[in-house]
């Protein structure tokens, strides 16, 4: 594996405007990169600048680097325990600084990814055959995960809260998956939308399955709410992890705040007995620890950075196309674009995009929305900027 070409970690990378080095490339090739160095395996072209899976091209925070050396410093790797005050204590810490919210320490659990516990929650909630409802678009894991467990997926349009009620009313549907704030398009529910979504699910008992693992990305004005405010006495749970916020999805380990102690109970005992997952990554929980108790004015400067980043997008987009009127999303570094006022034809574009322009561009059809394409601009700025030319050159071409 070759080693990045930047150099260390923390603000001494940096200046003043950029204090921990967002604008310096890292070198990822060589590093077994989903993004990077196995772009082929989606696109069929090697090679390709990629703006695809939602990981960021940033080194992480240094108070995480610092922390992770210093662990591995002490040289043993033996089995580890989650459940201590150390990790559960620095969970209930962001909650109460960061999202105002109260989190009961017995109520988290651990889990070695969010799709592991949207498993283990869709298998105790509902049964095979039974509705679990979700917003369109989604999540491509969504989909997958839900008819991998024969549940039946129903899809809502966001906003059509009409339908919505259709679809929780349904006598088999179990399970509203909710994505807050919302992969793909970065919206962020507000309390109002929250609350009447909570009540819908108590008068039809369906349960609440969370997925916030794009909660501390919110760009002001807007502000996430975690569903552990409104699920009350009911059946739910938040499912979420660090690793988007501070780039560490590779350290593989989440955790998730289960309301109801019955669940929680079942939940942990699928964990331990049957999936034999008692012992954690143990630097995941450092990462983790280090991420909440000394991680936010990294956060802060990244979610600046992000936003310059999707002004510029959206700057862009404005001078060349205003008849697609795209705003920045309300949270995240994914740029969802609706292309369908051009009129361009997706086949068409993707080929542009990746044979003429030789970058990969998520499509929106990868979401359940044709006509659309989502762009990461979780990278140095001047790779957001190729990234967004070469769209821009490729929709010329187009029209």
């Amino acid at each position: 594996m070759s080693s990045p070409s930047a150099g260390s970690s923390g603000p001494d990378r940096g200046t003043a405007r950029d204090p921990y080095g967002f604008d310096i490339p890292v070198d990822r090739h060589g590093t077994w990169c989903t993004q990077w160095d196995y772009v082929e395996d989606r696109f069929g072209v090697p090679g390709l600048l990629p703006f695809t899976i939602s990981d960021m091209d940033f080194e992480t925070a240094p108070e995480i680097m610092a922390a992770l050396r210093e662990r591995l410093d002490h040289g043993v790797l033996g089995y580890s325990r989650w459940r201590q005050d150390d990790f559960l204590s620095a969970i209930v810490h962001w909650y109460a600084t960061r999202h105002a919210t109260a989190v009961d320490p017995e109520s988290v659990v651990y889990a070695p990814s969010v799709v592991y516990q949207l498993s283990q929650l869709l298998r105790l909630w509902s049964r095979p055959g039974e509705g679990v409802v979700a917003h369109s678009p989604m999540y491509d894991a969504f989909p997958k995960t839900v008819a991998a467990h024969g549940r039946q997926l129903r899809g809502c349009p966001l906003d059509d809260w009409g339908e919505l009620e259709r679809l929780l009313a349904l006598r088999d549907t179990a399970v509203l998956l909710l994505c807050s704030p919302h992969n793909p398009t970065g919206r962020v529910w507000s309390a109002d939308e929250l609350d009447r979504m909570a009540q819908l699910c108590a008068r039809h008992g369906v349960a609440v399955i969370s997925d916030e693992i794009h909660s501390d990305l919110a760009h002001a004005p807007h502000v996430h709410r975690p569903w552990a405010g409104f699920g009350g006495e009911g059946r739910w749970a938040v499912i979420t992890s660090a690793s988007k916020s501070f780039n560490i999805p590779a350290l593989s380990g989440s955790y998730g705040i289960i309301g109801e102690a019955a669940s929680r109970d079942a939940y942990l005992r699928q964990l331990k007995e049957a999936d034999g997952l008692s012992s954690p990554a143990v630097l995941s929980l450092v990462g983790h620890i280090a991420a909440y108790r000394e991680g936010a004015p990294w956060l802060d400067a990244l979610r600046t950075y992000l936003a310059g980043n999707l002004a510029m997008v959206a700057d862009r987009l404005r001078s060349e196309f205003p008849q697609l009127e795209w705003a920045p999303p309300q949270a995240g570094y994914l740029a969802w674009i609706d292309l369908r006022p051009l009129g361009v034809d997706d086949d068409a574009l993707q080929r542009e995009l990746v044979e003429v322009e030789k970058v990969a561009i998520m499509p929106g059809a990868a979401y359940g929305t044709p006509g659309r394409v989502r762009l990461n601009v979780g990278c140095p700025r001047s790779k957001a900027e190729a990234g967004v030319e070469a769209l821009v050159r490729a929709l010329r071409r187009l029209m």
